[in-house]
C-alpha cells in the first residue's frame, strides 16, 4: 500500500473555483466600500469648514464668498482632490463649497457639493455626482 502524496486535479480545480467565486463577490464590494470611504473623507473635509464659513459670512455679509485662506485651508486640504468655493455667492443658490475628485482616487472627476440656500434657518445640503453610491446624509446623481 502507497500514502497519497499530494493532491488530486479534481481537488485543486475545485479550490480554485471556490477562490473564484469569493474573488467575483468581494472584488466589487471592496471597490463600493472604497468609493464610500473616499466620498466620506471628502464630505468630513468640508464639514470641518461650515463652521468657520459661517463665521466669515456673519462677519463679512452673505454676499462675499470666502477664500479658501480665509476659513483656515487651501485647495489641497485633502488629498483626494481639490476644494473649491466659489468667487461670488449667487443669489439664487446660496454659499457652496465644492469637492472635485482627482487621479489619486478612485471616483476621478466626481464632485460632491455642499450648499446652503439664501434665506433665513436654512440648513447645508448635500450632492454627489457619484454613480451607484448611495452616501447617508448626500444626494447621488438618481435622488
Amino acid at each position: 500500500m502507497k500514502k497519497q502524496q499530494g493532491f488530486t486535479l479534481i481537488e485543486l480545480m475545485i479550490v480554485v473555483a471556490i477562490i473564484g467565486v469569493l474573488s467575483a463577490i468581494a472584488i466589487p464590494a471592496y471597490k463600493n466600500y472604497v468609493t464610500k470611504s473616499e466620498v466620506a473623507s471628502a464630505m468630513s473635509t468640508m464639514k470641518a469648514l461650515i463652521t468657520p464659513f459661517e463665521a466669515h459670512l456673519q462677519e463679512k455679509g452673505n454676499t462675499a464668498a470666502p477664500l479658501l485662506a480665509d476659513i483656515g485651508t487651501n485647495e489641497n486640504a485633502n488629498p483626494l482632490g481639490v476644494l473649491s468655493t466659489p468667487a461670488t455667492i449667487a443669489e439664487a443658490t446660496g454659499p457652496e463649497l465644492k469637492f472635485v475628485f482627482g487621479e489619486s482616487s478612485s471616483i476621478d472627476e466626481s464632485i460632491v457639493t455642499f450648499t446652503k440656500g439664501v434665506t433665513a434657518g436654512d440648513v447645508w445640503t448635500c450632492k454627489h455626482n457619484v454613480k451607484d453610491v448611495e452616501i447617508k446624509g448626500c444626494k447621488g446623481p438618481d435622488a
